[in-house]
């Protein structure tokens, strides 16, 4: 079982910045779980992936709507993930969850993604 804790959301101005970061913890094989991300969900709209990456080999994969604005970051070894972002818009306010999986090929539609975090709220203003 694996839990994923995200903190750092809030609410800031259009232009602002915020840094989300996620820890995972629990009882499990941490060499299984290979991918990590992070996905977002506005409300009355479909979940969509942000951005995840490989944890072997560091390959990512961005959302084209927040390329050049947000950065992922992962420390391997104790599982923590962040994801800064900057240039923040009123179209990235959202409910941010971490995730985590063992499989590539279906992690960016959710499919295989294995265990959600509970979520943190980003709310940009303009």
């Amino acid at each position: 079982q694996v839990q994923l804790q995200e903190s750092g959301g809030g609410s800031v101005q259009a232009g602002g910045s915020l840094r989300l970061s996620c820890a995972a913890s629990g009882n499990f094989d941490r060499e299984y779980y290979n991918y990590m991300g992070w996905f977002r969900q506005a409300p009355g709209k479909k979940r969509e992936g942000v951005v995840i990456i490989d944890r072997d080999d560091g390959a990512t994969r961005y959302a084209d709507s927040v390329k050049g604005r947000f950065t992922i970051s992962l420390d391997k070894a104790n599982l923590r993930l962040a994801l800064q972002m900057t240039n923040l818009r009123p179209e990235d306010t959202a409910m941010y969850y971490c995730v985590i999986g063992s499989s590539w090929l279906g992690f960016w539609s959710g499919d295989d993604v294995d265990y959600w975090g509970q979520g943190t709220q980003v709310t940009v203003s303009s």
